[in-house]
């Protein structure tokens, strides 16, 4: 199966079709339906009826072990003949959509080349998804490999990373997705209401570069956006959902795949690799370079990439101390990723405007 091409319109609640962008305003309610999604933990039930699902759908026995997970329920499937799946589970209507887009996304980028992804197994029916009464899932291969974030991320790597995500964005533009318009906490049309959970940040510097890279979003960064190219996007490049194997890049978990800025994949990879002061991008230049060397940056992208880079860095932050409150047993988890946010928001907030676009401009000669 591959991309669905029928383009959804907007429908009232924010959920905007293929041809626009930031330039129509995301409203309240996609905001708090994306919030809500976040708010709620997956059900522990699902982890007990993984091994039935496995039967049931895919005539497949194995061993099930529950991965952690935001949103929906992955469990870590290893088949009686020593093969090893990954199963996601939701027994949420919003489990559906999100599904659905994420099951197309990985057939869709079947036969790609440059990168790797998970494959989907079919259904004892066909199908790339299960759809049971109250709920639904998938099964998909699981890739071995060193995660980003447990590996020496040498700048040779990032070079290399950087090559990688911008072929898996090569490869995701033609796709016109199933809810590839569902509400999406992380989407940049989310940002400008974020700083509503700033009373959730302790007080101090953080707390500040995070203040002022967000108000500088939503006065220079956001209005611009619309003029940027628009597709499929990953949306959590992620050192964790970043793979080193012995077939090169991979990238996993397209749970927050969405429409939006094409730039988008590369702020958020670059985001999580911003982490030597000495360095006035952080060390984020590599990344950007092996990128820039597959797709080459506009010069609006240029301009705009340390601004974006900022606010997802803020972003990052605002949730994940807002969701640890929310679930303090699973704060660890939640908050991986919140330090190395903090430290290369704090790298980059020393920079201007126009020392940011000029740092960019050096890295992609």
């Amino acid at each position: 199966m591959g991309a669905c091409n029928d383009a959804l319109p907007d429908d009232g609640k924010g959920h905007l079709d293929g041809t626009q962008s930031v330039g129509t305003p995301f409203t309240e309610v996609y905001f708090r339906a994306a919030a809500a999604i976040l708010a709620t933990k997956p059900s522990a039930a699902e982890a007990c009826v993984s091994g039935e699902l496995l039967l049931r759908n895919y005539g497949l026995t194995g061993t099930t072990i529950v991965l952690s997970s935001e949103v929906e329920c992955t469990a870590d499937v290893t088949l009686l003949n020593g093969d090893r799946l990954i199963l996601k589970t939701s027994s949420r209507p919003q489990g559906r959509d999100s599904f659905r887009f994420q099951v197309a996304a990985l057939a869709g980028l079947e036969g790609a080349s440059g990168f790797a992804a998970p494959h989907i197994v079919r259904t004892r029916g066909g199908t790339l998804m299960f759809e049971e009464e109250e709920i639904c899932g998938y099964l998909q291969t699981r890739l071995p490999g060193v995660p980003l974030h447990e590996a020496n991320a040498t700048p040779d790597v990032l070079y290399q990373v950087g090559q990688a995500l911008a072929r898996l964005s090569l490869a995701l533009e033609p796709l016109k997705l199933p809810a590839m318009h569902r509400p999406v906490l992380w989407h940049v049309g989310c940002w400008p209401r974020l700083m509503e959970l700033e009373k959730h940040l302790p007080s101090g510097s953080v707390a500040d570069s995070v203040h002022l890279a967000m108000s500088n979003y939503v006065e220079l960064i956001e209005p611009q956006l619309r003029e940027v190219g628009w597709q499929v996007t990953h949306n959590d490049p992620s050192p964790f959902n970043t793979l080193l194997t012995d077939n090169g890049v991979a990238f996993i978990d397209f749970g927050d795949g969405c429409w939006g800025p094409r730039i988008q994949d590369l702020a958020i990879a670059a985001s999580h690799v911003v982490t030597d002061p000495s360095l006035a991008l952080g060390g984020a230049e590599n990344l950007i370079a092996g990128y820039a060397s597959v797709t080459p940056l506009s010069a609006l992208e240029a301009k705009l990439l340390v601004g974006l880079i900022k606010a997802r860095q803020s972003a990052l932050i605002l949730i994940n101390y807002w969701r640890a409150g929310l679930f303090p047993a699973e704060a660890a988890y939640i908050k991986k990723n919140v330090a190395r946010a903090e430290r290369g928001l704090a790298i980059l907030s020393a920079l201007g405007v126009g020392e940011a676009e000029m740092a960019v401009h050096r890295a992609v000669p």
